[in-house]
């Protein structure tokens, strides 16, 4: 599964991103071959190529849902806004299920 976690400069992403990480290692249910995580800058958002599951938005990028929806939108990607708590807590494992929530929704729309 292929997460991408966008903010204003892909800076405080990456520990976020590290959190998560952590947490799928610690799970007895979850392999972290399974998972590819990366955290970029929203304005590189357009660029990235292949197939993503699921984007996690830093809330203080929050104000730039319109424009990551136009990006997102069309090729089928949800994605979720993390909360200031989650984010400023760098509560990995909230934001690792916001993501799983988010793909999974996608995936019964789908059906």
């Amino acid at each position: 599964m292929r997460i991408v976690l966008c903010c204003a400069g892909g800076f405080s992403t990456t520990m976020m991103m590290e959190k998560m990480k952590d947490v799928i290692r610690e799970s007895k249910k979850l392999n972290i071959e399974d998972f590819e995580l990366e955290a970029i800058s929203a304005d590189l958002l357009a660029d990235e190529e292949g197939e993503i599951d699921a984007v996690l938005i830093g809330p203080q990028i929050a104000h730039r849902e319109e424009y990551i929806s136009s990006i997102l939108t069309p090729k089928g990607v949800p994605y979720a806004i993390m909360d200031k708590d989650t984010y400023g807590k760098m509560d990995g494992a909230t934001a690792l299920k916001m993501a799983l929530i988010a793909h999974k929704k996608a995936q019964k729309a789908k059906e």
